[in-house]
Protein backbone atom coordinates (compact mmCIF):
# COMPACT_ATOMS: atom_id res chain seq x y z
CA UNK A 1 0.00 0.00 0.00
CA UNK A 2 2.95 2.33 0.33
CA UNK A 3 2.92 5.49 -1.75
CA UNK A 4 6.66 5.04 -2.33
CA UNK A 5 7.15 1.69 -4.11
CA UNK A 6 10.59 0.18 -3.75
CA UNK A 7 13.11 0.96 -6.45
CA UNK A 8 15.23 -1.96 -7.69
CA UNK A 9 18.42 -0.32 -8.86
CA UNK A 10 21.84 -1.91 -8.45
CA UNK A 11 23.32 -1.48 -4.98
CA UNK A 12 26.17 0.76 -6.12
CA UNK A 13 23.62 3.39 -7.18
CA UNK A 14 22.89 3.98 -3.49
CA UNK A 15 26.46 5.17 -2.86
CA UNK A 16 26.73 8.55 -1.15
CA UNK A 17 30.04 10.41 -1.12
CA UNK A 18 28.96 12.37 1.97
CA UNK A 19 29.25 9.34 4.26
CA UNK A 20 25.70 8.40 5.25
CA UNK A 21 23.36 5.86 3.69
CA UNK A 22 20.78 7.48 1.47
CA UNK A 23 17.17 6.61 2.22
CA UNK A 24 16.10 7.30 -1.36
CA UNK A 25 17.08 6.88 -4.97
CA UNK A 26 16.50 9.37 -7.74
CA UNK A 27 13.94 7.49 -9.80
CA UNK A 28 13.40 8.25 -13.44
CA UNK A 29 9.80 9.27 -12.94
CA UNK A 30 8.08 11.32 -15.60
CA UNK A 31 7.89 15.05 -14.93
CA UNK A 32 4.83 16.69 -16.45
CA UNK A 33 4.98 19.99 -18.27
CA UNK A 34 2.90 21.59 -15.50
CA UNK A 35 5.26 20.31 -12.80
CA UNK A 36 8.27 21.65 -14.69
CA UNK A 37 6.56 24.99 -15.25
CA UNK A 38 5.63 25.46 -11.60
CA UNK A 39 9.04 24.19 -10.46
CA UNK A 40 10.75 26.77 -12.66
CA UNK A 41 8.35 29.55 -11.72
CA UNK A 42 8.05 28.99 -7.97
CA UNK A 43 11.33 27.65 -6.60
CA UNK A 44 13.00 31.06 -6.84
CA UNK A 45 10.22 32.31 -4.58
CA UNK A 46 9.63 29.45 -2.12
CA UNK A 47 12.70 27.26 -2.62
CA UNK A 48 15.49 27.26 -0.04
CA UNK A 49 18.76 26.24 -1.71
CA UNK A 50 20.89 23.73 0.16
CA UNK A 51 23.94 25.36 1.71
CA UNK A 52 26.18 23.61 4.24
CA UNK A 53 25.65 26.35 6.82
CA UNK A 54 23.05 26.97 9.55
CA UNK A 55 19.96 28.86 8.43
CA UNK A 56 17.84 31.20 10.52
CA UNK A 57 14.31 29.93 9.90
CA UNK A 58 12.87 33.20 11.15
CA UNK A 59 14.61 34.89 8.23
CA UNK A 60 13.51 32.18 5.79
CA UNK A 61 9.84 32.67 6.71
CA UNK A 62 9.88 36.29 7.75
CA UNK A 63 8.56 35.67 11.26
CA UNK A 64 9.95 34.26 14.48
CA UNK A 65 9.33 30.86 16.04
CA UNK A 66 7.44 32.62 18.82
CA UNK A 67 4.97 33.98 16.27
CA UNK A 68 4.89 30.83 14.12
CA UNK A 69 6.35 27.46 15.16
CA UNK A 70 8.58 25.84 12.53
CA UNK A 71 7.75 22.31 11.37
CA UNK A 72 9.55 20.21 8.77
CA UNK A 73 8.25 17.41 6.60
CA UNK A 74 10.69 14.84 5.26
CA UNK A 75 9.69 13.26 1.96
CA UNK A 76 6.41 14.96 1.09
CA UNK A 77 5.69 12.90 -2.04
CA UNK A 78 3.38 14.83 -4.35
CA UNK A 79 2.63 17.38 -1.64
CA UNK A 80 -1.15 17.06 -1.19
CA UNK A 81 -0.89 16.44 2.55
CA UNK A 82 1.75 19.16 2.98
CA UNK A 83 -0.41 21.76 1.25
CA UNK A 84 -3.53 20.74 3.18
CA UNK A 85 -1.79 20.98 6.55
CA UNK A 86 -0.19 24.34 5.72
CA UNK A 87 -3.52 25.74 4.50
CA UNK A 88 -5.30 24.60 7.67
CA UNK A 89 -2.62 26.00 9.98
CA UNK A 90 -1.62 29.48 8.80
CA UNK A 91 -0.20 30.21 12.25
CA UNK A 92 2.62 27.70 11.67
CA UNK A 93 5.45 27.59 9.13
CA UNK A 94 6.32 24.43 7.20
CA UNK A 95 9.56 23.43 5.50
CA UNK A 96 9.14 20.50 3.11
CA UNK A 97 12.15 18.40 2.12
CA UNK A 98 11.96 16.27 -1.02
CA UNK A 99 14.43 15.13 -3.67
CA UNK A 100 12.13 14.16 -6.53
CA UNK A 101 11.33 16.89 -9.08
CA UNK A 102 7.78 15.69 -9.95
CA UNK A 103 6.77 15.98 -6.30
CA UNK A 104 8.48 19.33 -5.82
CA UNK A 105 6.79 20.68 -8.95
CA UNK A 106 3.44 19.33 -7.80
CA UNK A 107 3.74 21.03 -4.40
CA UNK A 108 4.84 24.27 -6.06
CA UNK A 109 1.60 24.15 -8.05
CA UNK A 110 -0.47 23.58 -4.90
CA UNK A 111 1.29 26.45 -3.12
CA UNK A 112 0.57 28.79 -6.03
CA UNK A 113 -3.05 27.72 -6.40
CA UNK A 114 -3.69 27.92 -2.65
CA UNK A 115 -1.83 31.19 -2.11
CA UNK A 116 0.13 29.54 0.70
CA UNK A 117 2.66 31.87 2.31
CA UNK A 118 3.76 29.57 5.16
CA UNK A 119 5.42 26.79 3.18
CA UNK A 120 8.97 26.55 1.79
CA UNK A 121 10.79 23.71 0.01
CA UNK A 122 14.32 22.33 0.10
CA UNK A 123 15.05 19.94 -2.75
CA UNK A 124 17.91 18.00 -1.21
CA UNK A 125 18.85 15.01 0.95
CA UNK A 126 17.04 15.38 4.29
CA UNK A 127 19.94 14.09 6.39
CA UNK A 128 22.26 16.78 5.01
CA UNK A 129 19.60 19.47 5.44
CA UNK A 130 19.06 18.52 9.09
CA UNK A 131 22.77 18.18 9.78
CA UNK A 132 23.99 21.31 8.03
CA UNK A 133 21.12 23.80 7.77
CA UNK A 134 18.82 23.30 10.77
CA UNK A 135 20.10 24.65 14.07
CA UNK A 136 19.67 22.76 17.37
CA UNK A 137 16.26 23.27 19.01
CA UNK A 138 14.98 25.24 16.02
CA UNK A 139 11.97 23.02 15.23
CA UNK A 140 8.63 22.59 16.94
CA UNK A 141 7.75 19.49 14.94
CA UNK A 142 8.70 17.02 12.25
CA UNK A 143 6.42 15.00 9.96
CA UNK A 144 7.51 11.78 8.23
CA UNK A 145 4.49 10.30 6.50
CA UNK A 146 4.66 6.98 4.62
CA UNK A 147 8.40 6.83 3.93
CA UNK A 148 9.77 4.13 1.65
CA UNK A 149 9.26 0.83 3.51
CA UNK A 150 12.13 -1.00 1.80
CA UNK A 151 10.33 -4.30 2.48
CA UNK A 152 13.13 -6.68 1.54
CA UNK A 153 15.28 -7.59 4.53
CA UNK A 154 18.52 -6.79 2.72
CA UNK A 155 17.27 -3.24 2.14
CA UNK A 156 16.12 -2.48 5.71
CA UNK A 157 19.29 -0.49 6.26
CA UNK A 158 17.94 1.98 3.67
CA UNK A 159 14.96 2.86 5.82
CA UNK A 160 14.82 6.45 6.94
CA UNK A 161 13.88 5.78 10.57
CA UNK A 162 17.19 4.62 12.03
CA UNK A 163 18.87 5.60 15.33
CA UNK A 164 21.36 8.13 13.82
CA UNK A 165 18.64 10.04 11.97
CA UNK A 166 16.28 10.02 14.96
CA UNK A 167 19.04 11.29 17.26
CA UNK A 168 19.86 14.08 14.81
CA UNK A 169 16.21 15.01 14.39
CA UNK A 170 15.59 14.98 18.15
CA UNK A 171 18.51 17.38 18.65
CA UNK A 172 16.83 19.84 16.26
CA UNK A 173 13.58 19.86 18.24
CA UNK A 174 12.83 22.40 20.91
CA UNK A 175 11.83 20.84 24.25
CA UNK A 176 8.23 19.75 23.81
CA UNK A 177 8.65 19.52 20.04
CA UNK A 178 7.28 16.41 18.37
CA UNK A 179 8.11 13.80 15.74
CA UNK A 180 5.08 12.35 13.95
CA UNK A 181 5.62 9.29 11.77
CA UNK A 182 3.03 7.27 9.87
CA UNK A 183 3.36 4.06 7.86
CA UNK A 184 1.15 1.41 6.32
CA UNK A 185 3.71 -1.38 6.84
CA UNK A 186 3.16 -3.06 10.21
CA UNK A 187 6.70 -4.46 10.48
CA UNK A 188 8.18 -1.04 9.72
CA UNK A 189 5.78 0.52 12.23
CA UNK A 190 7.18 -1.77 14.92
CA UNK A 191 10.74 -0.85 13.94
CA UNK A 192 9.81 2.83 14.12
CA UNK A 193 8.35 2.30 17.58
CA UNK A 194 11.48 0.51 18.76
CA UNK A 195 13.87 3.13 17.35
CA UNK A 196 11.92 6.13 18.60
CA UNK A 197 11.46 4.54 22.04
CA UNK A 198 15.21 3.95 22.34
CA UNK A 199 16.11 7.61 21.75
CA UNK A 200 16.82 9.12 25.20
CA UNK A 201 15.71 12.63 24.19
CA UNK A 202 12.21 11.43 23.25
CA UNK A 203 9.13 10.14 25.03
CA UNK A 204 6.05 8.53 23.55
CA UNK A 205 2.81 10.50 23.72
CA UNK A 206 0.80 7.26 23.66
CA UNK A 207 1.00 3.74 25.04
CA UNK A 208 2.47 2.40 21.80
CA UNK A 209 0.92 3.63 18.57
CA UNK A 210 -1.04 6.89 18.58
CA UNK A 211 -4.44 7.79 17.19
CA UNK A 212 -4.16 9.74 13.95
CA UNK A 213 -3.94 13.43 14.92
CA UNK A 214 -6.66 15.56 13.37
CA UNK A 215 -4.11 17.69 11.52
CA UNK A 216 -2.96 14.74 9.36
CA UNK A 217 -5.58 14.39 6.62
CA UNK A 218 -6.37 11.03 5.06
CA UNK A 219 -5.07 10.84 1.50
CA UNK A 220 -7.15 9.20 -1.23
CA UNK A 221 -4.51 6.48 -1.39
CA UNK A 222 -4.78 5.86 2.35
CA UNK A 223 -8.59 5.88 2.27
CA UNK A 224 -8.57 3.26 -0.48
CA UNK A 225 -6.19 1.09 1.52
CA UNK A 226 -8.29 1.36 4.66
CA UNK A 227 -11.37 0.28 2.70
CA UNK A 228 -9.38 -2.79 1.63
CA UNK A 229 -8.55 -3.56 5.24
CA UNK A 230 -4.97 -2.30 5.26
CA UNK A 231 -3.68 -0.86 8.51
CA UNK A 232 -2.04 2.50 9.13
CA UNK A 233 0.08 3.20 12.20
CA UNK A 234 0.84 6.66 13.59
CA UNK A 235 3.56 7.40 16.13
CA UNK A 236 3.92 10.71 17.95
CA UNK A 237 6.93 11.27 20.20
CA UNK A 238 7.92 14.46 21.99
CA UNK A 239 11.29 15.81 23.04
CA UNK A 240 11.63 15.68 26.82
Amino acid sequence: MSEHPEDVRPADEFANPHGHIRSFVLRQGRVSNAQLRYHAGMMDEIGVPYVAAPHDLATVFGRSAELAPKIIEIGFGMGETSAAIAAANPDKDYLGIEVHTPGVGSLCKLVAEGGLVNLRIVQHDAVEVLRDMIQPEALSGAHIFFPDPWPKARHHKRRLIQPPLVALLASRLTPGGYIHCATDWEEYAQQMLDVLSAEPLLENTAAGFAPRPDYRPLTKFEQRGLRLGHGVWDLVFRRK
